[in-house]
């Protein structure tokens, strides 16, 4: 797979990331969302990058429940060590706006891959688009 470009899930995977293949400075791999967003924060969008991400990250917030709000601790580092969002791969309607996000990665030279699998981590959150996990695999 190329930077930039998604692939539509296989039926076999029930679940999918889109994440950094790099550990973060705490062992983790960041997702999509969270690389676009320190983008932002570092001041690196250029307007368009920036609109669309304001745009779509106001369309996610609408489209699916948030699940900090369903649970206050599910993203607690001490609590959930690591705890990461993956889309159920039945949400496709979620998961093709995902390439607006890889095309800006992409045009930072930031890489990101697409993930898949059935059993990625002890589920720590789930609705019936995501899952949040704690993932098997233990930083270093």
């Amino acid at each position: 797979m190329k930077i930039g470009e998604a692939k539509a899930p296989s039926d076999e995977a029930p679940y999918v990331r889109f994440q950094s293949p790099i550990r973060n400075q705490r062992g983790y791999f960041t997702g999509v969302f969270g690389l676009v967003n320190l983008l932002a924060r570092n001041g690196k969008l250029t307007p368009e990058q920036e609109h669309f991400r304001r745009a779509n990250n106001d369309w996610y917030n609408a489209a699916y429940p948030d699940p900090s709000t369903a649970d206050p601790t599910v993203y607690d580092h001490k609590l959930h060590p690591g705890a990461a969002a993956w889309f159920k791969s039945t949400s496709q309607h979620l998961i093709a706006r995902v390439d607006g996000y890889l095309e800006i990665l992409a045009a930072h030279g930031i890489e990101c891959r697409m993930i898949q699998s059935s059993s990625p981590g002890r589920i720590v959150y789930e609705d019936e688009h995501q899952i949040v996990v704690i993932p098997h695999e233990n930083p270093p």
